[in-house]
């Protein structure tokens, strides 16, 4: 198993010139460790390296503990917004993840809807949510 660092908790994937890039971080003040309650923040950049215009209509996400619990999440848009990318253009949001344990994973994708109707996907490789002591 890799254990990852703080300089690799992060990641950056391109995937049909579409780039997410996440920055995960614990937040002491919003968890409860005596309670096993973790909390972890994630700021997520999106940004349209290609030449088309997309719309993001729903998220996927596999999350798994510091156990070894798996969870898949799936929901329309990101943050209550279904935003459209312009070549060039990025959109940037932040939510968070609570755990109950002080280590896990995400990863998952982003389903894209480009001007024709088609639907893509574009995948937001795994990032690793480490809480106190961890990293």
């Amino acid at each position: 198993m890799i254990t990852p660092t703080p300089q690799t908790a992060s990641s950056v994937t391109l995937t049909r010139g579409f780039r997410i890039a996440v920055a995960p971080s614990y937040l002491p003040d919003h968890s409860e460790p005596e309670a096993d309650r973790f909390v972890f923040g994630y700021r997520i950049r999106i940004t349209n390296e290609s030449r088309r215009r997309a719309k993001l209509v729903a998220r996927r996400w596999l999350i798994v503990d510091g156990a070894g619990e798996r969870q898949e999440v799936q929901g329309e848009g990101v943050v209550g917004q279904q935003p459209h990318l312009e070549p060039g253009q990025s959109f940037v949001y932040s939510s968070f993840c609570p755990l109950p344990t002080p280590r896990g994973t995400m990863e998952g994708a982003y389903t894209m809807q480009a001007e024709t109707g088609d639907l893509f996907e574009v995948g937001i490789g795994r990032f690793y949510l480490l809480g106190p002591n961890e990293g």
